[in-house]
């Protein structure tokens, strides 16, 4: 995602989780988002309008769940607007907010709650 953590602090700061609590969170956040994906996929293949398999097509910014994992706590640690998320996360300002709202789809439909 081009954000390097250092170290706990700085972890912190941007996300709002130590290290520790970033990699509990982790795993959970991998199995919601790819049964979410499951899903999503077999909607579109009972639909008709799913051309790829999982997996299929570019990688995208966000390659890792820790990448994407990092990309929503940081939004929500920060709040920046999608010009400045997508500048500082090296995509444009709408692939920002696409991926942001499929995380976050991802995040309510495991009722993960973010830190307070």
């Amino acid at each position: 995602m081009g954000m390097q953590i250092r170290d706990d602090r700085q972890m912190k700061a941007l996300t709002g989780l130590s290290q520790a609590h970033f990699a509990h969170l982790l795993p959970v956040f991998s199995a919601i988002y790819q049964a979410a994906q499951q899903k999503t996929y077999e909607d579109g293949v009972e639909s008709g309008t799913r051309t790829r398999k999982p997996g299929g097509g570019s990688q995208g910014k966000l390659p890792t769940m820790a990448d994407k994992l990092l990309f929503v706590l940081y939004y929500y640690k920060t709040y920046p607007t999608f010009d400045v998320l997508g500048t500082q996360c090296d995509m444009v300002r709408s692939k920002a907010h696409e991926n942001l709202h499929k995380s976050t789809t991802t995040r309510r439909a495991g009722g993960l709650r973010m830190p307070p």
